[in-house]
Parts: C-alpha cells; structure tokens; sequence
C-alpha cells in the first residue's frame, strides 16, 4: 500500500478513484443478453446457465438443504436474523395527518412495493447473509411477491446456506439463474420467473451494468453500486492487528475492492503493514487480497480536519473510526455508507448480524444514496381531503396561481365546485 504524506487537495480527485476492471465491450455483451432473455425467456436463461431441468427451487431442495445444515450455523443465521429483523422493523413509521389550514387535511402513507427481485452471488463467496438483509425487510414491508435468483454450481444445486436463509424469511419463489441473465429475466419476465418492479442485491461489474441499464426500461433497482470498499481512520491509539484485520476482511471481497488508511502520523504505517503481511498469509484468499491491496492506499494527514475532509470527499461505503477523538470524527462525517466506530466494531459485524443492513453504495454514491432500509422495499403515497370549509378557504388561492399560470381547466376544476356551495 502506497503511503501519501499529506496529500495536496488538488490530488483528491486522483486519490478517490476506484479501481475498475477492465471488461472490453462490456455494456454491449450485457445488453445483447438483455435483449436475448427479453425475446426468448426461459430458452435464452437456459442457453446462458448450467444446464439445469428446471428453473426454479423445488420444496423438497429447500429442505434437503436445511437438513444439511449444522444446528450451530442455522442457530447464528437466526441470531443474524432476529437482529436484523429488530433494527429494521424499527424504521416503520406512523401515519401522521397534518391540517395544513381549516378543512384541509394531508397525510402520507407508505406501502410496500407489490413485486420486488433480490439477486443473490453464489460463486466462490455464496452471500447467504444478503438473503437476510434483503429478504426481512422486504417481509417487513409486506411486499406481496418477492422473486430470489441465485446461480446454481456445476451440479445444478443452490448453496444450502442460501436456501435456509430464504426460508427462514419467507422467500419460496427461489430460481436457478445467476449473471447479467438473472437481472433481465425479473425485469422483463420469463415463462418461468415473474416480472418484477424494482430489483435488489450485489454482483459483479455484469451484474452491476445489467442492473443500470434497465432502469432505462422503467425497472427500479435498489442503488449504483460496484465493487466493496473500506475506509479505516486510525490513530496511535489503534490497534494495528484490528485495523490489518479490517483491512484484510475487505480485500478479500474481491481483486476490483478496494482498502484506504488514514492516519494521523506515518509512523503508524509500520506496525500495521507488519500485521497485513502476518494475517494474509493465514487467508485462503490470499491471492484475491493481494490484488486489491495494489489498489489500495494509506493517507497520513497531520490535521484532523483535513482527514475529515477527505474522507467526506471520498464518500466510503464503509467507515471504520479508531481514533482518540471519536466523538468529534463521528460528528465531521457527513458521506459514508455505514459506520463502525471503535476498537470493538469491526466492518464484518455490520456484514452479518449487528442489525444494520450491509447492502450499501460504493464508488462514492454515499455522497447522495443511504444504504438499502425497510423504506427501500416501500413507496409513499400522499393524500389530502378537504371538507366544504376547505375548498372554500384555499379553493380561490387555487384559482388565482392557475389563472397566472394560464391553466384555465386547473381554475375551473375548483370553480365549479365553490359555484356548487353558492346555489
């Protein structure tokens, strides 16, 4: 990792840039697969995937995997569960009418989104705990579909840990489909696989573009995202070992994600490197690891203020803070996905069980976008209803801004109501 003492801003821009793999002609690959899966449906899902008899995840699968499973993983997928499920049902929100004057009554209610598809990764790192941060809110918010489409292995079968965390949040509708092809396929339909009103889950950079480009077809999808990334702020009162480990833990995501250290001093630098090159030799993805670290750097900025700055500037997706004056850093950050403050709340918690949901905005997208919420599987829907007394009241307010505005149907729309109250 190459160390920048105090970095001129001028050199921010650079320095907050995101490795990017480099995938020639990618936007048209994915967009001939959309196109392919949109024409042929189920045909096209099968000529792109293992060859597999059916699609979908039949009931007997579901509980052959559960069976497989040991008691103690299932009992920490529940514990994960259970704070999830807490932290979550926590964001609902009561309905609240506001008499904005005499007889004129507005509210807003959120509802679920009827049919929501949440993507699942199951290659060499199965995702099981994004069923979880998916699927409960999504239960939470009584969405009345819910669509999960994961890739099978060689064998055609779905990772058990996967299939259990579906079921245990209510997930049935399970498919055999992974890539670019799973995206198109709920966004467009297929014999086989429901059409879906906005898609969720991570993947990779084919995965990623399939997902922006059919929002240019009226499909929502949950954020802009890319490869995972960690910032860690740490100070002398850091441990080196902890701040390594954290490190590590994100690099392994993937040889795209990408791990920054910002310290307060560059001797802090040493100690630190000395525990990376310790704790990756433990890693059994040491390789992927050691690619990302290449694209990866340490900060050292004497000010806080400044580290402050540029860590806003770069917008993390997650934050690690491990310095002596926490509460002031806390307070400075204004961009960043999700934060784990101290010694003792490593990014992985976040990952799988704290509570809060780790499907978050990358590649500076935490300027603008919050992270995946109950609120993210609901739409809002505003009301108003005015009594005799109110139309009376705002009815000739109406008449007067769409008479200046030229709307004359607009005017009249109210007139003839308060000519009615006349007779």
């Amino acid at each position: 990792m190459k160390i920048y003492n105090n970095p001129a801003r001028e050199t921010w821009s650079e320095l907050t840039q995101r490795p990017q793999l480099s995938l020639e002609f990618l936007e048209s690959s994915v967009k001939n697969i959309l196109n392919r899966v949109r024409k042929s449906g189920d045909s096209a899902i099968r000529e792109l995937t293992l060859s597999i008899d059916k699609l979908e995840v039949t009931a007997s699968e579901v509980t052959q995997a559960e069976q497989s499973l040991s008691s103690e993983l299932k009992q920490a997928i529940q514990t994960a569960a259970s704070n999830i499920e807490k932290f979550h049902a926590s964001q609902k929100r009561d309905v609240v009418k506001v008499e904005t004057m005499p007889g004129v009554t507005c509210w807003r209610k959120s509802v679920g989104i009827d049919k929501v598809g949440i993507y699942i990764p199951g290659g060499s790192a199965p995702l099981f705990s994004t069923v979880l941060m998916l699927g409960i809110p999504a239960k939470l918010a009584s969405c009345k579909e819910v669509i999960l489409c994961t890739p099978p292995d060689k064998e055609g079968k779905i990772n058990a840990a996967i299939l259990y965390a579906a079921k245990l949040t209510g997930i049935t509708k399970i498919f055999k489909v992974g890539g670019a092809q799973a995206i198109a396929a709920m966004a467009y339909g297929t014999e086989s696989i429901p059409k879906v009103y906005k898609i969720f889950g991570p993947g990779n950079q084919y995965v990623t573009k399939a997902k922006q480009l059919i929002t240019e077809d009226g499909v929502a999808i949950d954020m802009p995202a890319g490869p995972s990334e960690v910032l860690v702020m740490a100070d002398e009162t850091a441990t080196p070992s902890f701040v390594a480990a954290d490190l590590l833990s994100q690099a392994e995501h993937g040889e795209d994600s990408q791990v920054i250290l910002v310290l307060s001093n560059e001797n802090q630098a040493k100690p630190i490197q000395i525990e990376i090159e310790k704790q990756l030799a433990l890693l059994p993805r040491k390789d992927i690891a050691e690619k990302s670290l290449a694209n990866s750097r340490v900060l050292v900025f004497n000010d806080s203020k400044t580290a402050i700055e540029f860590v806003n500037d770069y917008a993390p997706e997650h934050l690690i803070i491990n310095t002596k004056n926490i509460d002031e850093v806390v307070a400075g950050i204004t961009n960043a996905g999700s934060i784990f403050i101290g010694n003792y709340s490593p990014e992985a918690i976040g990952d799988y069980a704290s509570g809060t949901n780790h499907t978050l905005p990358t590649n500076g997208y935490a300027r603008a976008f919050a992270g995946v919420s109950l609120e993210s599987f609901m739409k809002a829907i505003t009301y108003q209803q005015l009594t005799e007394e109110g139309i009376k009241k705002l009815g000739p307010v109406v008449e007067l801004m769409a008479e200046a505005e030229q709307l004359i149907g607009h005017k009249m729309a109210v007139s003839v109501r308060l000519n009615a109250l006349k007779k």
